[in-house]
C-alpha cells in the first residue's frame, strides 16, 4: 500500500477533517434551522423528523456498505466519490421547494456522507503507520467531531438570522470542493490485502428493518398505532428483524457479525451508543423548537442557549479518553449517564413554566453536555477493546452504525411525544435514557463482562479485515482486565 510521505501526511489528515466536519457540522446547523423550515415550507413536525430521519437511516444502513466497497474498489476513489454526492447534495437541499424534496435530497447527501467518515478512517490509519502518529492524528479527526458541537448551533443561528435556512446547505458546498480539490492532489489509492464477501440480503434486510420501523414510529401519532399502514409496517419490521438475525448467524462473513455479541462489554456499548445518541438527537429536536417555537427565541438566541452544551461536548471527550486509559469505561460512563438523567429531569421542572429562568436552562444543557462528553470514548474503546484484529473492524463500524441508529430512533420518538403535545414525555425518556446508561455502565464493566470478551475474541470468524489498513488499527487493549487505577505500559508494536 502507498504511504504518503511526512511532508504530505498534513495535507491527507486536513482532507479527512474536512470530510468529518461536513458530516458532522451538518447535523448542529441544521437544527437550529429547523422552525424557519417548517415556516418557509410549511412543513408538519413529522415532516422536520423525517429530513432528519432520512439522512440519519440512510447513513446508518449504508456505512458498512460503503467501508467494504472502498477497501474493494479504492479507498480515494469511494471517497471522492462521497464527497460528490455530499457536496451535490447540499446544494440540492438548499433549492428544494417542498419538505419531500427535502427529504430526498437529504437521502443523497447522507449517501455521500456514507462514504466520508469510515474511509476516512481507513485512509487515516494507511497513511499513518506509525503507531504514536496514529493515535496523534485520529485525536485531531476525533476533535473535530467536538468542535462542530460546539460551532454548530452558534453558526447556524447567526446563518439563519443574517441570510436563512437555505445557507446552512450552501456552507457545506465550499468545504466539499476544498476536500475534493485536496484528495485529487495529496490523497493515495490504496486498497485492503483482503476484503468481506458483499451481503445484498443482508444489506437490504437491514434498511427495510430501519425504514419500516422508523416510518411507524413518526406517523403512528398522526395516523394511530391501529392503522393498517402503521401496523404493517411494524409487523415487517418484525419479520425483517426476525430474517436479518437468522440470515447472518448462517453467513461465514455477515454484514453484521452476530458472534461479537457475545460479548458483555460490546453489547453494552452497541446498546450505549444507541440510547446516548437517541437522547442527543431527540434533545437537539425537542429543544430547538422549544427555545423557538415556545419561547420565542430567535435562532441566534437559540444556538446562545445550546452552547453550554456544545462547549462541554468538546471538552470533555479528551479528558474521557485519558480516564478510559488510566482506569477503565466504567467512571466516564456513570458520568456519562448522571449527566444525561439530570438533563432530563432538569427539563422536565424547567419547561413546567411558561418563563423558565435561564439560569435553569443553561444547568439543564450544561449537564447533557457533560453527560454526552463522557460518553463516545468509552463507546469507542470498548467496542474494539480485546478483539483480535480479524474482528475490530467490524466492531468498529457496527459502534458507528449503532450511533446512527439511535438518533434515527431518538428522533422519532421524542419527536413523536413532541408532535402530539407530551413535551414532558420526551424529557422523562431522555432521563430514562441516562439511567439505562448508568445500569449498562455499570455491569458491562466488570470482572464478568470482561471475561465474556475473552471468551469471544477467542471464537474465531472469517472476517478478513486487515488491521494495518483498516480500522481494524483501532484495536487496544483491553481497559476491562486491568487494575483499577492502574498504569498501562505500552506493548512494543502495540496498535492504537
Amino acid at each position: 500500500m502507498p504511504v504518503p510521505r511526512r511532508g504530505r501526511r498534513v495535507p491527507v489528515l486536513a482532507v479527512c477533517c474536512l470530510s468529518v466536519l461536513l458530516v458532522s457540522l451538518d447535523v448542529t446547523v441544521l437544527n437550529v434551522a429547523l422552525p424557519s423550515m417548517q415556516q418557509d415550507l410549511d412543513s408538519s413536525v413529522s415532516g422536520l423528523q423525517w429530513t432528519l430521519d432520512a439522512y440519519t437511516l440512510v447513513l446508518a444502513s449504508l456505512l458498512t456498505l460503503a467501508g467494504a466497497t472502498a477497501d474493494r474498489g479504492g479507498r480515494r476513489r469511494i471517497f471522492q466519490l462521497g464527497l460528490v454526492l455530499f457536496t451535490a447534495g447540499s446544494a440540492l437541499c438548499s433549492l428544494a421547494p417542498t419538505t419531500d424534496w427535502l427529504v430526498a435530497f437529504r437521502m443523497v447527501q447522507a449517501a455521500g456522507g456514507s462514504m466520508l467518515t469510515p474511509v476516512a478512517m481507513a485512509i487515516l490509519t494507511n497513511t499513518f503507520t506509525e503507531p504514536r502518529e496514529r493515535a496523534r492524528a485520529i485525536g485531531i479527526w476525533g476533535g473535530i467531531v467536538g468542535l462542530s458541537m460546539a460551532a454548530g448551533p452558534v453558526l447556524g443561528g447567526v446563518l439563519v438570522e443574517s441570510v436563512g435556512w437555505r445557507s446552512v446547505f450552501w456552507l457545506n458546498v465550499p468545504i466539499g470542493l476544498a476536500a475534493l480539490a485536496l484528495t485529487v492532489v495529496f490523497v493515495p489509492e490504496s486498497r485492503a490485502p483482503r476484503t468481506r464477501r458483499a451481503d445484498p440480503v443482508g444489506q437490504l434486510l437491514l434498511i427495510v428493518l430501519l425504514g419500516t420501523l422508523t416510518y411507524a414510529i413518526i406517523e403512528a401519532p398522526g395516523e394511530g398505532w391501529t392503522a393498517p399502514p402503521i401496523a404493517a409496517c411494524l409487523i415487517t419490521a418484525a419479520c425483517a428483524l426476525a430474517a436479518f438475525v437468522r440470515y447472518e448467524n448462517r453467513r461465514a462473513e455477515p454484514l453484521i457479525e452476530p458472534r461479537l455479541f457475545r460479548s458483555a462489554p460490546f453489547s453494552g456499548a452497541t446498546a450505549t451508543a444507541v440510547l446516548a445518541f437517541a437522547a442527543l438527537g431527540g434533545f437537539l429536536f425537542a429543544n430547538t423548537l422549544y427555545l423557538q417555537k415556545e419561547l420565542g427565541l430567535s435562532a441566534l438566541g437559540a444556538g446562545l442557549h445550546l452552547l453550554p452544551m456544545a462547549v462541554l461536548s468538546l471538552v470533555c471527550p479528551p479528558l474521557s479518553g485519558r480516564i478510559v486509559g488510566s482506569r477503565g469505561p466504567r467512571t466516564p460512563l456513570l458520568l456519562a449517564g448522571a449527566g444525561i438523567t439530570a438533563s432530563g429531569v432538569l427539563a422536565v421542572a424547567a419547561t413546567r413554566s411558561a418563563h423558565p429562568p435561564d439560569i435553569l436552562l443553561y444547568l439543564t444543557y450544561t449537564l447533557f453536555g457533560l453527560g454526552f462528553g463522557f460518553v463516545n470514548a468509552p463507546i469507542t474503546y470498548t467496542a474494539v477493546s480485546g478483539m483480535p484484529r480479524a474482528q475490530a473492524g467490524v466492531a468498529a463500524a457496527i459502534a458507528a452504525t449503532s450511533r446512527q441508529i439511535g438518533s434515527s430512533l431518538g428522533i422519532a420518538v421524542i419527536g413523536a411525544a413532541v408532535s402530539t403535545g407530551a413535551r414532558p414525555a420526551a424529557w422523562w425518556i431522555i432521563a430514562g435514557c441516562g439511567a439505562a446508561i448508568l445500569v449498562l455502565g455499570t455491569v458491562t464493566s466488570g470482572r464478568w463482562a470482561a471475561a465474556t470478551a475473552e471468551r469471544a475474541a477467542a471464537v474465531p470468524t472469517a472476517d478478513p479485515t486487515n488491521a494495518r489498513d483498516g480500522t481494524a488499527a483501532l484495536l487496544l487493549p483491553n481497559p476491562l482486565s486491568e487494575p483499577r487505577g492502574g498504569r498501562r505500559t505500552r506493548r512494543r508494536g502495540e496498535q492504537l
